[in-house]
């Protein structure tokens, strides 16, 4: 009976698609309304629905941190179930400590999804997008800003020489290889292409059903390693957290991320599996110091600290499912560092370190400095729950100690509206270098204007010293140095919570997640689906 009904409901979402709120998990697009699809299939046995997240792109370069490109796309390397750079498109290679030189000898026979063969030539194109397009709009641009030249030796070989030895670089060496001959000529931010990719990677492109929400893929029947057991995948384009909960329980998904509250409703539930895994992703409040609050009152940031219980946060929106946070890279294998965890919640060192710095509680018991008050707006997406109820926790534990957080819902990101900051999500999972682009002043994910030249030298010093105990030390330092002039205040991790029907098998915890619990389907090939 449970098997009947399962499949009347999975048969129900493809004849009537509910409506998904559209937007990108961290950028500044707005939730699509919902609305209602008459596509239908005539098999589903092999078939895995996936709520996931809104999309706007499908396209490497643009987006990376879902899903979606790195199923459809392929790069010279890819990561392992230990994080670790393994080759991909690349079948060996080679580096050249004199000349700081890479050699990456590629597959033979790779075609792309049109059928035209994959060359050294679209190596060479995407990383000179990367690296050469003054027009390219990518949070990414500064992971490749230490890449000298990119040369086809032949249709199988590429040379990438360095101007400097980068520890980092075999892992960004991990981003989706794009086609040279649909998009040279091409503006990358607004190509088409974005959103009809076409990829060399273990899943093809078929459909994007805009109005409904649902990005239909098939198995590459061509892939060049193991070809995945499902045969297609429904990706639903989610925002709302509620919607991808109510999917779940109606049968019209087989999977989805969900926040700690909502995945705790299926535990204990015979028909569901829940896989909780550990990841990098944390959530802050992200100071914009574009604005003039900010750049007046830098030195008073990280006192916040004192005043919020961030163990009663984890526990009490999180359902414990998480842990207070105090660096960018608590969690990587280089990061960890006790001596930056330097904030308590203390509410009297809150009140003496307010005073030290000169601020003074006014008779509303707000406290002022200069005449002026301590009050500054935090915008969240109203879609997203959990992050809203963080940031009404923190907004009430500062009100309390006397600061005015003001709470600003917003449907999508409003850069002009000087808001003094977002309630900001990020992950550093593989290397620590991951948090250069958006901690070294000016750098191409520097959204929100933080400068600090100890930082910056730092994060330096760790990309290019390969000796991994060194390494260890310098983010170590930086872990320090960071804590004392923050950008965020930093407030937990969380664990990546998937809830699943129970004839899903394949899901693999190993693997250390990151922003937005992305990379579940890093061994989607290996997964099966019964019904």
């Amino acid at each position: 009976m449970k098997l009947k009904k399962r499949m009347t409901k999975i048969f129900s979402v493809l004849i009537c698609v509910m409506m998904c709120m559209s937007a990108t998990a961290c950028s500044s697009s707005k939730p699509q309304g919902d609305d209602s699809s008459n596509k239908k299939t005539t098999d589903l046995s092999n078939t895995l629905v996936y709520a996931g997240e809104s999309e706007e792109t499908i396209n490497p370069i643009l987006n990376t941190h879902d899903e979606l490109p790195n199923i459809i796309f392929s790069g010279l390397m890819k990561y392992d179930k230990d994080g670790e750079p393994v080759v991909d498109l690349a079948k060996d290679y080679k580096y050249d400590d004199a000349t700081l030189t890479y050699t990456f000898n590629l597959r033979d026979g790779v075609k792309w999804h049109d059928g035209k063969d994959f060359t050294a030539d679209d190596v060479v194109f995407t990383y000179e997008v990367l690296t050469k397009d003054k027009n390219l709009s990518a949070s990414v641009t500064s992971n490749y800003e230490d890449i000298k030249s990119v040369k086809a030796v032949d249709k199988s070989t590429v040379e990438i020489q360095m101007s400097k030895e980068n520890a980092a670089m075999l892992g960004y060496f991990t981003i989706g290889v794009i086609p040279k001959h649909l998009l040279e000529g091409e503006d990358i931010n607004t190509t088409s292409f974005n959103q009809k990719p076409v990829g060399t990677g273990r899943y093809k492109f078929v459909e994007w059903d805009t109005t409904g929400g649902m990005v239909t893929l098939e198995s590459n029947k061509d892939y060049y390693d193991k070809v995945p057991n499902i045969e297609k995948i429904i990706y639903k384009t989610v925002s709302v957290e509620s919607t991808k909960a109510s999917m779940l329980k109606s049968g019209e998904a087989d999977l989805a991320w969900l926040n700690a509250n909502y995945a705790e409703t299926f535990r204990n539930n015979d028909d569901y599996a829940n896989y909780d895994f550990q990841t990098a992703d944390y959530r802050a409040m992200a100071m914009d110091f574009k604005t003039d609050f900010w750049k007046k009152n830098k030195d008073s940031i990280g006192v916040l600290n004192y005043a919020l219980d961030k163990d009663a946060i984890v526990k009490g929106v999180l359902q414990g499912r998480g842990t207070a946070a105090y660096s960018p890279i608590q969690l990587n294998l280089y990061g960890g560092n006790k001596k930056a965890d330097i904030y308590s919640y203390d509410l009297d060192k809150f009140a003496k370190e307010m005073e030290n710095l000169g601020w003074k509680k006014n008779d509303a018991g707000i406290y002022e400095r200069d005449g002026e008050k301590y009050s500054f707006t935090i915008q969240v997406r109203d879609y997203e729950e959990e992050r809203v109820d963080i940031a009404k926790l923190c907004s009430d534990q500062l009100k309390k100690a006397g600061v005015d957080m003001q709470v600003k819902l917003v449907s999508k990101f409003d850069w002009e509206a000087g808001y003094n900051g977002f309630l900001y999500g990020g992950a550093a999972q593989y290397d620590p270098d991951m948090v250069y682009s958006s901690f070294v002043t000016n750098a191409s994910n520097n959204t929100m204007s933080y400068s600090n030249s100890t930082v910056d030298e730092l994060l330096d010093k760790g990309r290019h010293t390969t000796d991994k105990d060194e390494r260890k030390k310098i983010y170590g330092e930086f872990e320090e140095a960071y804590a004392k002039d923050p950008s965020q205040v930093l407030i937990s991790y969380l664990e990546g919570n998937y809830v699943a029907i129970k004839g899903i098998k394949g899901l693999n915890t190993d693997r250390l997640l990151g922003h937005h619990a992305v990379g579940v389907m890093w061994n989607i090939e290996e997964w099966t689906i019964t019904r």
